[in-house]
C-alpha cells in the first residue's frame, strides 16, 4: 500500500517536471514558433479558451507569427489577448490575419522572459508540493483506518519528502538551464 502511494506520487511528480520542461520550451529564445502563443487565452463569447481553439497560428518566417482567427468577429478579441499577454508582443492586423512580429531580444526582454520562466518553475514546485501533501494525507487516512502503523506512516512520509526534494531539484536545474540559454544569446 505504501509502495503504491509512493509510486503514484513519483509518477505524478515526474509528469510535473515533464510539463514544466514543455512550458519552458515555449519561452522563446529568438525564433518565432507557433507554440509561443499556446498559453494565451481568448475571451470567446464569455468563455476563456486557448488561442488554438479560435485561430490558426503559424510561423510566417523566423521573426513573424501569423494568427488567422476562424471567425472574422474574433480578430479584435485575439489581437487584444495577444497584446495583454506576458510576452510583450505588438500584433498588427491586416484584414482577417494578425501578424505578430517577434522583437529582437534586448537585455530587458531577456530579463522579462527569465521572470516568466521563474514563474513557471514556481508553479512546477507548487505542483510537486501538492502531490507530496496528497500522499501524506493518504498515509494519515491509512493510519486512521488502521491499515498501516504510525512508524510505516513516518517512513512513507520520509520517502515522499526525498522524492519531493529530488524533483524540486530537477525543476531548479531546468530553470537554471533556461536562464543560461536566455542570457547566452
Amino acid at each position: 500500500m505504501i509502495n503504491d502511494v509512493n509510486k503514484d506520487a513519483e509518477t505524478r511528480m515526474a509528469k510535473s517536471v515533464e510539463a514544466l520542461g514543455l512550458e519552458l520550451a515555449k519561452i522563446r529564445t529568438g525564433r518565432a514558433h507557433p507554440s509561443l502563443l499556446d498559453h494565451i487565452r481568448v475571451n470567446y463569447y464569455g468563455n476563456e479558451v486557448p488561442i488554438k481553439q479560435v485561430a490558426n497560428v503559424t510561423a510566417e518566417d523566423a521573426r513573424t507569427l501569423a494568427v488567422a482567427p476562424w471567425e472574422k468577429g474574433m480578430v479584435t478579441a485575439v489581437e487584444k489577448a495577444i497584446m495583454q499577454s506576458d510576452l510583450g508582443l505588438n500584433p498588427n492586423t491586416a484584414g482577417a490575419v494578425i501578424r505578430v512580429p517577434m522583437p529582437a531580444l534586448t537585455e530587458e526582454r531577456r530579463r522579462d522572459l527569465i521572470k516568466v520562466a521563474r514563474s513557471e518553475a514556481e508553479q512546477g514546485r507548487v505542483a510537486i508540493r501538492n502531490i507530496r501533501r496528497e500522499a501524506n494525507n493518504e498515509f494519515k487516512e491509512m493510519v486512521k483506518e488502521k491499515m498501516i502503523s504510525e512508524d510505516d506512516e513516518r517512513r512513507g512520509q520520509e520517502t515522499i519528502q526525498k522524492l519531493t526534494d529530488k524533483y524540486v531539484k530537477e525543476v531548479d536545474q531546468l530553470l537554471e538551464e533556461k536562464e543560461k540559454d536566455l542570457m547566452a544569446l
